[in-house]
């Protein structure tokens, strides 16, 4: 398991079509992805659950990913909301 804490780029936040297309990546994997903002955790794969964190630019986050491509899924999440 390995969890990175980041700080959300995107300009938009993580809300509809970004969240949306976050989800999507994050299916991509078969490494269980969470997402935990303040004391709240939610899988990173339900949208229902990232839309729930409401989470802005600039706001911090914790990205935790564990499986067999956790490291892959951990890049290419991280580098998702630094750079869409």
């Amino acid at each position: 398991m390995i969890e990175r804490t980041i700080v959300i780029e995107l300009e938009t936040g993580l809300q509809a079509r970004p969240a949306a297309q976050f989800v999507q990546e994050a299916n991509k994997f078969t490494a269980d992805v969470f997402i935990e903002k303040g004391e709240k955790r939610v899988n990173a794969k339900s949208i229902m659950g990232l839309m729930s964190l409401a989470v802005g630019t600039d706001e911090e986050i914790k990205l935790i990913a564990d499986g067999s491509d956790e490291e892959e899924a951990m890049q290419v999440l991280t580098d998702f909301v630094k750079n869409e």
